[in-house]
């Protein structure tokens, strides 16, 4: 058990049969009155935020997440086929679960996937992608005097800004938390 005065940032807990991870918080104390814990969450299954108060001592009971290094294999539409290298278990994730990595991943590349009871909630790319670009406009020489970015589609079918000097064919590398280009390799 963890008591709310105990809350820091990346804790996760149970409240209400569901799973929260603690954005912010701040213990307030206020002249006149009782102190409470003032925090920021997200339900880790459904990816809402929500702002909510707490007695410092009220108790929650603590989750634990499991993160697990998983190849991705393929996709039948609607599901994503990721296996465990250790067992070889093939394990099929829900497109809503996988929306924000899966425009990063391609086959056989590795990624992590949360889980919580056993139930895979979540997956996450690499930090770092390198991807070729299969659809770009050519640059438009003497235009370099300012930081011109152009839109570069790439083999994954996610659009990424690039600099002018880039071209259709070269390799990128990607940072996937934020979906910038960081250089051609």
């Amino acid at each position: 058990m963890i008591s709310a005065g105990d809350l820091r940032k990346g804790t996760t807990f149970e409240m209400e049969g569901q799973v929260f991870t603690v954005l912010d918080f701040l213990h307030v104390k206020p002249g006149k009155g009782a102190a409470f814990v003032r925090v920021k969450i997200r339900n880790v299954m459904n990816g809402g935020a929500t702002e909510t108060t707490f007695n410092p001592s009220a108790k929650f009971q603590e989750a634990v997440i499991e993160r697990k290094e998983m190849q991705y294999l393929y996709s039948d539409g609607e599901l994503y086929y990721f296996m465990d290298q250790e067992t070889f278990e093939q394990i099929p994730v829900n497109h809503d679960q996988v929306e924000n990595a899966i425009k990063y991943l391609k086959e056989n590349m590795f990624a992590i996937i949360k889980f919580f009871k056993g139930k895979a909630f979540s997956v996450e790319a690499p930090n770092f992608v390198e991807l070729q670009i299969v659809e770009c406009e050519p640059g438009a020489k003497g235009n370099t005097t300012t930081n011109v970015m152009k839109p570069a589609t790439l083999e994954t079918g996610a659009i990424v800004p690039v600099p002018l000097f880039v071209n259709e064919g070269d390799t990128i590398r990607v940072d996937t938390r934020t979906g910038e280009y960081m250089e051609r390799v």
